[in-house]
């Protein structure tokens, strides 16, 4: 197999530099994008509000089914998030234990209910990941450029005020990330070796009763999750890491310059070292990775702020002032699009099913534990990371002027605010923007192989076919010109959400079944 994999690097390699030096990858993008800008279109459509103000309408299903589910749920992004933290820090993992658990053919290993005999086999296992390493890795594919490049686009729109709807956003949010996270884990299924496979393609297959929508709303989605994964999870990635670096290191006078395509083999070869062992090995890797990175940017976000304590008032009057001006409600729905899935981290990715295939894989025998576990995913994404860019952003007065024009600029707009306070920090951000690339990457790798499995088989051939494309995408990711490209991936990635939603509001019933479970065995009934 490694063999291969380095025949194929080295036929690719001489063609990819060629390509760009002749300006061949900018007249395939543009082809690519003639061929596919219907697809482009529909999905970002724009509902004209006011002749300044339009918003895609791909929000309003995302909005009105998180608003839905934060009621039906009783408002369970906010009663339930103190049990969520104590659940990670495994307050109740001695629930797991309990002799009620064991699996009975035929039934419920809650009730004496008749089970659904696909789930069975499943609720006695144990799963392949801890509460903890779910987490991460689900939430490794959402923090990142988003949080870092999304947020400078969208209060450089829309103002102080975006940052005020782009928590909204993140607040409702939970409660989609909770009902999709707890299918995840009820439905999953497990391979005879034990591989954890679930995610939105077996809570629509398993879960509707009319199968045929489920079969159909599931193939939808793991034809979309495969094309997100090639092109906002990897390619788009590690184009905007590759960028930065550039930049960092002297722009036309980089040594990487001409060259981009060396930082996206060395990107490849450590993706495959990593994705080649499941997600096992990318939870170990993520679960390091993930919390150290948030730390840092926390820390110096915090530094920011506190150093300017006297502005910190202003700073906050500015967003809630500006968050319902026109310009505000603008910039607002703008953030949500940017810091979403057009841009690789819609406030955690609330919605469009694809965290649920991460924390699919936890070790639980409560599907809505899980569920409370992810709930913590949009308030770190959005609510604090988010929050706090922005705010390092209005403070340092860097949202004067003219916005950036693209997520290049944006990354460099958000380096020059840190800049600003503390002098060598763009270097740390630079190896952050890289390493938050490379565990979304991995992640996403992840969520890929899912779909894949589930259309072309679990064999071995069919998993090593897919990660050779994946590292492939990512060496073409650093060299090639992607516009068009990863428009397109970007609106797979938003069109998740139109399946996954549909089975999301069907399932709900089954999902306040769970949770009335867990909570009578926390409260020890």
């Amino acid at each position: 197999m490694k063999k291969r994999l380095l025949s194929i690097f080295t036929l690719i390699l001489p063609i990819l530099t060629f390509a760009q030096e002749v300006g061949i990858d900018q007249k395939i993008d543009q082809a690519f994008g003639d061929a596919t800008g219907w697809f482009v279109n529909f999905i970002f459509y724009q509902i004209p509000f006011t002749d300044t103000i339009s918003v895609y309408w791909v929000l309003f299903p995302l909005i009105i089914g998180a608003i839905y589910f934060t009621i039906y749920f009783n408002f369970i992004n906010f009663s339930g998030f103190l049990t969520s933290v104590n659940i990670v820090r495994g307050k109740y993992d001695g629930l797991e234990g309990r002799e009620n658990h064991k699996v009975e053919a035929g039934k419920s290993s809650f009730t004496d209910e008749p089970d659904n005999p696909d789930t069975i086999r499943v609720e006695g296992h144990d799963g392949e990941v801890s509460h903890f390493q779910a987490l991460t890795a689900a939430l490794s594919a959402t923090v990142g450029l988003g949080n870092i490049a999304g947020v400078a686009i969208a209060v450089s729109i829309g103002g102080a005020g975006a940052t005020f709807w782009m928590i909204i956003a993140g607040l409702l949010g939970m409660a989609s990330k909770f009902v999709e996270c707890t299918l995840g884990v009820k439905y999953r299924d497990i391979a005879e070796d034990g591989t954890v496979y679930g995610g939105p393609m077996y809570y629509l297959t398993k879960g509707l009763k009319n199968k045929t929508l489920g079969k159909v709303l599931a193939t939808l989605f793991a034809i979309f999750v495969i094309g997100g994964s090639f092109g906002g999870g990897n390619m788009f990635q590690v184009n905007q890491a590759v960028q930065l670096f550039e930049h960092m290191t002297g722009g036309q006078e980089s040594f990487i310059f001409g060259y981009r395509w060396v930082f996206g083999l060395v990107m490849a070869v450590l993706v495959a070292i990593v994705i080649i062992g499941g997600i096992k090995k990318i939870a170990k890797v993520t679960d390091k990775i993930v919390p150290f990175m948030v730390a840092i940017y926390v820390a110096a976000s915090l530094f920011v702020i506190f150093a300017n304590f006297n502005m910190i008032g202003d700073a906050f009057a500015q967003i809630f002032n500006g968050a319902f001006s026109p310009e505000g409600i603008a910039g607002g729905a703008v953030g949500v699009l940017i810091q979403g899935f057009r841009r690789a981290a819609f406030s955690n990715e609330a919605g469009i099913g694809s965290s649920s295939i991460a924390h699919s894989a936890v070790k639980t025998k409560y599907a809505a534990s899980e569920g409370m576990v992810a709930l913590l995913e949009p308030f770190i994404d959005t609510v604090v990371v988010c929050t706090m860019t922005a705010l390092v952003l209005i403070i340092t007065g860097s949202l004067t002027g003219v916005g950036p024009a693209n997520d290049a600029e944006a990354i460099l707009m958000t380096s020059g605010a840190f800049g600003s306070a503390i002098s060598w920090f763009p270097y740390v951000l630079t190896v952050a923007v890289i390493l938050f690339a490379f565990s979304t990457m991995i992640s996403w790798s992840y969520y890929g192989f899912q779909g894949w499995a589930y259309l072309f088989g679990r064999s071995k051939k069919m998993e090593y076919l897919y990660k050779t494309i994946f590292c492939l995408f990512v060496i073409v990711g650093a060299a090639a010109s992607l516009n068009s490209v990863i428009g397109f991936s970007d609106a797979m990635i938003f069109a998740m959400m139109v399946p996954n939603m549909v089975g999301l509001i069907i399932l709900a019933p089954k999902v306040k079944e769970e949770l009335t479970k867990y909570m009578k065995a926390i409260k020890g009934e």
